[in-house]
């Protein structure tokens, strides 16, 4: 056979012998032998392939198959200007550790720098934002011993550093593949299942993957660190983070009796002692002056709020940092202690400080609880209707035990994390990484799809309309692919409606605002979501939302909303939260 279709189906092949379960790739030519030789491997069953049209669909969705289930994902693209669009998905994958693998077809050395076809400069095209990068050699005729044993221990390599089994620190990988012509197979029309080149498991003793193992998959965290501070009255703050280290952070926290301001993708949100509306809590000045914490731990990375950051840059608090992996979030380079929330899978839990006053962490709770009533009086006032906060605490409550939340960035996550009631039993995710609105629909489509492939309940999607729009090719499966039972709620208020709550919607910036920050897009999103084949309504009241989510996927649920009036509400309620604890 020819080396492309040889080294092809060498590639994945280990790929599969490596714990591989699903790869996504976008069509193209330079890239065919790759994609044929997934398109047999799923024929065997040995994998499942989802296919996409667009490379950053592609991309997000094979993140979030990897973000919901812990293992390497590959997405392949053919050469040039598409493997570009795999940048943005690298970076969240960066940010955000998760064991996304980068496969872009080449051109042959020989090709670049001279103009050629769909040719760019593609080695180390992703910088410092992968693990690991390599230009796999052209693959060549009479050297097959020798190639499989490269081949084969590159791809191990690959799904090793990506799981960040030996470093601690998952993340992306990126495999430049340089693919001379032919590009397709030279043995088809056999009838036979397609064959690996001769020596395919030289130098592997009874054929074993060159792999470390994983274990069962049940870990949880370990914190530890330098000199922490003893004693005195200490906060936790969980930012986006693997769901394990969340969890075992809170009940460390738990154990100690620390309040805890934990994010919604952080895997602490819903756990013993989580306190609600934590940006709203630490917004009311005179009452955080006369309750601050002399320390504060952090595990994971906190994004979210200005309140938070602004509580980690006061000199008066001792701010420990622990981190998941050697990379770890101190945006304010403020952090007396630095430490490690390692994997730990003997399960062991180890406090860096000492119990907190329990009278303190209760006034903490009943401040929490005093800025929930006020938040709900203002939601439920007679005049407000389904605004977009609302929207995002009736979301949160509604769902059933056991569904997956996946949450678009910009203003949906913050919603959720100022009025919504942390509650167990969901699984919530964000791309918090980068933070940024494009690929959210593709990212919870593919979550979906390894949330109930594992079991797991209904999957839900809110997000804004920009973000819903940046990305309406997640709603476009070509035939045959699977279909998750999914649910996307949009609250739609005809544009970039953060920047109405934010700096930019500062009355003295209102001749712009609307061209260079509203942007509006004036689209009938119900009817883009069924001209793309999706079930879709419009709600307008909290029974015909609890009615919408009850009708199951896939399907796109759409809530009108006004940009100035949500930001309005926005300052309605710092106020109330101030009012309630003065």
């Amino acid at each position: 056979m020819n080396p492309a279709t040889a080294f092809a189906r060498v590639l994945v092949d280990e790929l599969v012998r490596g714990g591989v379960t699903d790869a996504v790739l976008a069509p193209g030519s330079r890239s065919a032998p790759v994609a044929l030789a997934l398109a047999d491997a799923e024929t065997a069953g040995r994998l499942r392939l989802h296919v996409r049209i667009d490379e950053r669909t592609a991309a997000f969705l094979a993140l979030g198959l990897a973000k919901a289930s812990g293992r390497p994902v590959p997405v392949l693209t053919t050469s040039g200007t598409a493997t570009a669009h795999l940048h943005a998905a690298v970076l969240e994958a960066h940010e955000s550790g998760v064991p996304l693998l980068a496969l872009t077809a080449d051109r042959p050395p020989e090709l670049r720098a001279t103009g050629a076809n769909q040719t760019i400069d593609q080695v180390g095209l992703y910088g410092g934002a992968v693990r690991w990068a390599l230009d796999v050699g052209v693959p060549e005729p009479g050297r097959d011993v020798a190639q499989n044993r490269y081949w084969r221990s590159l791809v191990a390599k690959a799904l090793l550093v990506a799981r960040g089994e030996l470093s601690g620190d998952p993340g992306p990988v990126h495999l430049n593949l340089a693919l001379r012509e032919p590009l397709m197979p030279d043995d088809s029309g056999t009838g036979q299942p397609p064959a690996l080149p001769s020596g395919d498991l030289a130098g592997r003793p009874d054929g074993a993957p060159w792999t470390v193992s994983a274990g069962d998959g049940v870990r949880t965290a370990t914190l530890t660190g330098g000199a922490p501070a003893e004693g005195g009255r200490t906060l936790l703050v969980a930012g986006d983070a693997p769901s394990a280290i969340g969890r075992a952070a809170a009940v460390v926290a738990d154990q100690r009796g620390w309040p805890v301001l934990a994010e919604p993708s952080s895997g602490a949100w819903g756990a013993s002692g989580a306190l609600r509306g934590s940006a709203l809590l630490l917004g009311a000045a005179d009452w955080l002056a006369a309750h601050r914490p002399d320390r504060v731990v952090v595990v994971g990375r906190p994004t979210l709020s200005r309140p938070v950051n602004a509580l980690l840059g006061d000199p008066a608090v001792t701010v420990e940092t622990y981190g998941p992996t050697p990379r770890w979030a101190d945006p304010g380079r403020g952090s007396a202690v630095v430490g490690s929330a390692q994997l730990d899978p003997a399960l062991a839990l180890r406090d860096p400080g000492s119990r907190a006053g329990g009278e303190w962490a209760g006034q903490w709770t009943q401040a929490a609880r005093q800025v929930g009533a006020a938040v709900d009086a203002e939601l439920d006032a007679p005049t407000g209707g389904l605004t977009a906060a609302r929207l995002a605490r009736d979301l949160v409550a509604a769902l059933p035990a056991g569904a997956l939340l996946v949450l678009g960035s910009s203003t949906p996550v913050r919603d959720v994390d100022r009025v919504a009631v942390p509650r167990p039993g969901l699984t919530v995710l964000a791309n918090r990484g980068v933070a940024g609105i494009d690929g959210t629909i593709s990212t919870a489509v593919g979550a979906a799809l390894a949330h109930q492939g594992a079991g797991g309940g209904p999957a839900f999607a809110l997000m804004g309309d920009l973000t819903f729009l940046h990305d309406l090719t997640g709603l476009l499966p070509g035939a045959g692919e699977p279909r998750p039972d999914l649910t996307v709620v949009v609250p739609d208020n005809d544009g970039g409606g953060i920047f109405a709550q934010l700096e930019p919607g500062q009355p003295q910036y209102a001749a712009s605002y609307r061209r260079v920050f509203g942007t509006p897009h004036g689209r009938d999103l119900v009817a883009v979501a069924r001209s793309l084949g999706w079930a879709a309504t419009a709600v307008s009241d909290p029974a015909q939302l609890v009615a919408a989510l009850g009708a199951g996927g896939p399907r796109v649920v759409v809530v009108r909303t006004d940009a100035a009036a949500e930001a309005a509400l926005a300052t309605r309620l710092r106020a109330a939260a101030v009012t309630a604890l003065g």
